[in-house]
């Protein structure tokens, strides 16, 4: 470490990480915006946190992700609850940015520039029109606007573009300088953050009692929130069947660079539907466009395919032509960790579970848009508070096994259910 960083840059980026000491009030597994999020809103709540996690996983949602807050253009028939919960938390935004930001001293790549959602032909248009009478029931602010209201937003979309969706309200954020903010920001609030892969939560008398690593090092508290995306149902210590299915949902996409002094290709994030696909194109202040997403079912595989970026590239090529001409920054596969809806598994587990076991998980596309919200009802959870009003239809306690039986409900309220084949959605 260069002897001209000063402390509190030491501090934040240590030579060697500090040796977990305790015991703590609350340790999570997990070192993606979910799990760092709710760290350190606990530790602003007074509780003493970990955070347990390697320090890279190149497959982890929070790196790959693009980070589009768009509970408006994301509307979908059945998924009327989560869509509430992407508002509210959408809605926090700006706040939850300042306080990190605050914290951490560094920027959080938040850009507030609105959505613009676009349809390739007429069959794509009725459907975005479709949706404008759900997005008006919800209370989500989209207006419908014509061609060439939609090439006068984004001068360079294709002519042939038939008409779309403006939503002023929703924004993007750089996941992976919000992380690297996040983590300042916890450690700024006393969290111990630990390079390390949790293995096993420990349990005694019916109650968690800490978490111990792969490394052997145990860090012991009376509350474990499981945070670790895909990777939760590897963490052992918990009765076989006790946890909810959680799956990895494969998504592929491509980072862009715009050539040096040329205009992006687009200002703002553009949603487009070609022939009832999926593609989105998410830009930087740097000049980085984001270019996603496959949504595919097939394990945990990781593999980036031909096909996969064939079908990307043909597709914003459709919309945005000038998208060929930009220079390809990276290729990147990530695994959203899907639930048995496809809603987020918040809180407690209820009595059929050690006490003091919480989940932060199963947030499949939505992590990142879900993250100040997801903070708010874990730290609220780990203090014994009640789960917020708009979260409550997504507490873990849904899916747990069913007192006396050991079998689950079928299904969580007011949401969709989940997804076989391959699409492409937000990653």
């Amino acid at each position: 470490m260069p002897e001209s960083l000063s402390g509190a840059a030491r501090a934040a980026h240590p030579t060697h990480p500090p040796r977990p000491s305790g015991p703590f009030d609350a340790v999570v597994a997990g070192g993606g915006l979910i799990g760092l999020a709710t760290a350190w809103r606990a530790a602003r709540r007074g509780l003493r946190t970990a955070v347990v996690a390697p320090s890279a996983d190149p497959a982890a949602a929070s790196g790959v992700a693009a980070g589009m807050l768009t509970p408006a253009t994301e509307a979908a028939f059945g998924e009327e609850a989560l869509m509430r919960l992407g508002a509210a938390s959408r809605d926090r935004y700006p706040s939850f940015i300042a306080e990190v930001e605050a914290d951490a001293g560094t920027p959080a790549g938040y850009r507030a520039r609105g959505t613009l959602q676009i349809a390739f032909d007429t069959d794509d248009l009725a459907r975005l029109t479709e949706l404008g009478e759900l997005q008006t029931r919800l209370g989500l602010k989209a207006e419908r606007i014509t061609s060439r209201e939609c090439r006068r937003l984004e001068p360079m979309l294709a002519p042939h573009v038939r008409g779309g969706v403006h939503a002023p309200d929703d924004h993007s954020v750089d996941p992976r300088r919000l992380t690297a903010a996040l983590r300042r920001a916890a450690a700024a609030r006393g969290a111990v953050l630990v390079s390390d892969t949790a293995a096993e939560v420990l349990c005694a008398g019916g109650a968690v009692r800490g978490l111990r690593t792969a490394s052997g090092a145990e860090l012991a508290a009376d509350r474990v929130v499981l945070a670790a995306g895909a990777w939760t149902p590897d963490i052992g210590g918990l009765p076989e069947g006790l946890l909810p299915p959680l799956r990895p949902v494969k998504g592929q996409l491509l980072r862009l660079r715009t050539p040096a002094g040329e205009e992006p290709v687009v200002s703002r994030t553009v949603r487009g539907l070609v022939k009832g696909a999926p593609v989105y194109l998410v830009p930087r202040d740097d000049g980085e466009i984001v270019l996603g997403a496959t949504q595919e079912e097939r394990g945990r595989d990781t593999r980036l395919t031909a096909g996969g970026v064939y079908e990307l590239l043909r597709d914003a090529h459709e919309l945005v032509p000038g998208v060929s001409e930009l220079e390809i920054a990276e290729a990147c596969v990530g695994l959203r960790p899907g639930s048995p809806d496809n809603g987020p598994l918040l809180g407690p587990l209820g009595p059929s579970a050690p006490a003091g076991l919480h989940l932060a998980a199963g947030h499949h596309r939505h992590g990142v848009l879900l993250t100040p919200a997801t903070a708010d009802a874990m730290a609220a959870a780990l203090l014994g508070e009640a789960l917020p009003e708009e979260a409550r239809p997504f507490a873990a306690v849904r899916f747990a096994p069913q007192a006396g039986t050991g079998t689950r409900p079928e299904r969580g309220p007011g949401h969709g259910g989940g997804h076989d084949g391959r699409d492409r959605e937000e990653s």
